[in-house]
C-alpha cells in the first residue's frame, strides 16, 4: 500500500496521526494489531468496569438500607400513601421486611439522607474533569474511590451518634469521592482504548452501573436481613470492604496509560498510541475552552445524555410508583421482578456495542452514522415505551414488559452519545464528560419533581399519562437534536499538529499567516470527511 507523502510525515512527526488522517487506522495499522487475547487494555477495562460496578453499589446501598434503619411503626408524617382506584388489588402482597429499625426519621428527613451523597457527587464533576485532564485521571479515580470506600465503614456510626446530620456528612463525603468516576474512567478509555473498539469497550465499562445495581439490591437486602451488627450496617460494611480492596488493586495494577506501563507488550503499545495518534506522546496542552462551547456536536452530547437522565429517571423511579398507586401492584415486592430492567439493560448494552464496532470496522458505517444509529435505538426506544405505557391501562404484565423491553432498548446509548466524547476529542474526552455528566445528573433530579408536581396527589392514569409523555418528548427531542447535529469526527481544535505550531508561534507566523493556516487545516479536514 502506498501511503501519501503527507501522511507519512504526519506520522513521523512527534507519532501523531493527524484527525484528518484517522480513516487510514485499519489499513495501516491492522498488520500491528495484538492477536491474544489476553491483553493489557481489556485487563484495564476490567477493572474499570468494576469501578463503576463499585460506584453504583455505593449509590443505591442506601436506598435498601434505609427501609431496614427506620422505624416505620414509630413515624407518623400526617398521611398515607395515596393511591388510585382505578384499577382493581392484585393478588400480589408486600413482603415482611422483618421488625422496625433503629430511627424515626420521616420521609422529609429520609429524603435529605438519599439526596446527601448526590450533591456531593454532582459539585466535583467539572473540578475533576479539569484536573483529571491535567495531572492524570489515575489517581483521581482510585484515591477518590478509596474515600468512598473507607468513609462507608463510618455509616452506621455516623448515623448512630450523629444522627441525620452525621449521615448526611458522611454520604456527602462519599459522594465527593465519587465525583471523579465518570470523568476520569471516561479519560482512561480515551488513553486506552483504540477508536475501532470503543463502542464495545465502553458499553462494557459502562454497564457496570447496571451490574453492580443487580448484584447491590438484593445483596443489600439479605444483608439488611440476616447480616450482623443489626443488620443493615453489615451493608456498609462489606461493600466499604470489597470497594477498599478494589481501589488498592486498582491504584497499583493499572496505569495512566499505555506509555507509562512497565510490563505491556510493546506490540500492544504502539498499536493502542498509534491508532489514538500518539496522545500519549507529547505534553496535553490546554483545555481550548472557547472552541468547545462553539462546537455544535458537543451540544448534541450534551442535550443527548440530559434528556437521558430525565427520562431515565422518569423509567426507574416514577414508573415502579405508578404501577403501585395506579396498578396496585408493587415491584419492590418481588426482587427479580426489580432487577429485570437492570439486567435487560445490562445484556442489551453488552449485545448492541459488539454491532456497533463491527459497523465501523466493516465501514459499512463511519463513526457518526453508527452513533446516530446506536443513540436512536437507546432514545427513541425508551421514549415510545413510555408513551406505550401510558396507554396499558390496568394490565399489570404489559406495563412490566414495557419497562423492561424500554429500559433496556436503553442500552444503546452507551454506543451512541455516552461513548461519543471520545470521538470528538480524545485528549478532552474526560473534561466533555465532566460537564455533560454534571449537567446531566441535574436535569435527571428534575424528574421526580416534575412528577411530583403533576400528580399532586392525583394518582390518576389521566395525569400519569402527562407524566410519560413529557419523559418521552425529552427523550424523543434529545435524540433528533442529536442525529442533527452530532458527529463521530475528531475535531479540529483537537489536532495534535496544532500543538505544534503553538509552541512555534513566532516561527509559524513569519512563514504562514494565521487564517490562511487555519483555512488550510480546514480544507483537509474537509477533505477527509468527505471521504467518509
Amino acid at each position: 500500500m502506498t501511503v501519501p507523502r503527507q501522511q507519512t510525515q504526519n506520522r513521523e512527526r512527534n507519532g501523531h496521526v493527524l484527525v484528518w488522517d484517522q480513516n487510514s487506522f485499519n489499513e495501516i495499522f491492522e498488520e500491528t494489531k495484538p492477536k491474544s487475547f489476553f491483553q493489557t487494555r481489556f485487563f484495564v477495562t476490567f477493572m474499570l468496569f468494576l469501578g463503576m460496578a463499585n460506584a453504583y453499589v455505593m449509590r443505591t446501598n442506601m436506598s435498601v438500607a434505609i427501609v431496614a434503619m427506620v422505624n416505620h411503626t414509630a413515624i407518623n408524617d400526617g398521611h398515607d400513601d395515596v393511591m388510585d382506584d382505578e384499577c382493581p388489588d392484585s393478588n400480589y402482597t408486600e413482603v415482611d421486611h422483618g421488625q422496625d429499625g433503629e430511627f424515626a426519621w420521616n420521609s422529609a428527613l429520609q429524603g435529605y439522607i438519599l439526596s446527601s451523597f448526590f450533591y456531593g457527587y454532582v459539585i466535583t464533576q467539572i473540578p475533576f474533569g479539569m484536573l483529571a485532564k491535567k495531572y492524570g485521571a489515575l489517581n483521581f479515580l482510585g484515591y477518590g474511590m478509596l474515600v468512598n470506600s473507607v468513609f462507608a465503614f463510618l455509616v452506621p456510626v455516623a448515623a448512630r451518634e450523629g444522627g441525620v446530620w452525621g449521615l448526611c456528612i458522611v454520604r456527602f463525603i462519599q459522594g465527593l469521592g465519587e465525583g471523579p468516576i465518570v470523568p476520569c474512567t471516561h479519560a482512561l478509555l480515551a488513553k486506552w482504548i483504540p477508536p475501532n473498539e470503543r463502542s464495545r469497550m465502553g458499553a462494557a465499562v459502562y454497564a457496570g452501573a447496571q451490574f453492580g445495581t443487580i448484584i447491590s439490591m438484593p445483596l443489600s437486602g439479605l444483608l439488611a436481613e440476616y447480616g450482623f451488627d443489626g443488620g443493615w450496617p453489615s451493608i456498609f460494611y462489606v461493600f466499604g470492604t470489597v470497594g477498599t480492596l478494589w481501589s488498592i488493586a486498582f491504584i497499583i495494577w493499572v496505569y495512566e496509560d499505555p506509555s507509562a506501563h512497565p510490563t505491556i507488550d510493546e506490540r500492544e503499545k504502539k498499536y493502542i498510541n498509534t491508532s489514538l495518534w500518539g496522545t500519549t506522546e507529547i505534553k496535553s496542552p490546554p483545555i481550548p475552552f472557547k472552541a468547545i462551547f462553539k462546537c455544535l456536536p458537543f451540544y448534541a452530547i450534551l442535550f443527548a445524555h440530559m434528556g437521558h437522565n430525565y427520562g431515565y429517571e422518569t423509567l426507574m423511579t416514577e414508573l415502579p410508583t405508578y404501577m403501585k398507586q395506579v396498578l396496585r401492584f408493587s415491584l419492590k415486592s418481588n426482587g427479580l421482578l426489580s432487577s429485570l430492567p437492570y439486567l435487560a439493560m445490562w445484556i442489551f448494552s453488552m449485545s448492541i456495542s459488539v454491532v456497533a464496532d463491527w459497523m465501523i470496522s466493516s465501514k459499512r458505517f463511519n463513526h457518526t452514522q453508527t452513533r446516530k444509529v446506536m443513540n436512536s435505538i437507546g432514545q427513541y426506544g425508551p421514549g415510545l415505551a413510555l408513551i406505550a405505557a401510558s396507554y396499558t391501562g390496568c394490565d399489570r404484565v404489559l406495563t412490566l414488559a414495557i419497562l423492561t423491553i424500554g429500559v433496556g432498548l436503553n442500552g444503546g446509548i452507551y454506543s451512541g452519545f455516552k461513548i461519543n466524547h471520545l470521538d470528538l476529542t480524545p485528549r478532552f474526552a474526560g473534561f466533555l464528560m465532566a460537564i455533560t455528566n454534571c449537567s446531566a445528573n441535574l436535569a435527571g433530579l428534575l424528574a421526580p419533581i416534575a412528577a411530583g408536581n403533576l400528580i399532586n396527589n392525583q394518582p390518576t392514569i389521566a395525569q400519569w399519562q402527562k407524566v410519560f409523555f413529557i419523559a418521552a418528548f425529552i427523550y424523543i427531542i434529545a435524540g433528533t437534536f442529536f442525529n442533527i447535529f452530532g458527529s463521530g469526527e475528531r475535531q479540529y481544535w483537537d489536532n495534535p499538529d496544532n500543538d505544534v505550531k503553538d509552541t512555534n508561534a513566532l516561527e509559524s507566523q513569519t512563514q504562514i499567516p494565521s487564517n490562511q493556516n487555519g483555512n488550510d487545516a480546514r480544507r483537509r479536514i474537509s477533505a477527509i470527511s468527505g471521504n467518509q
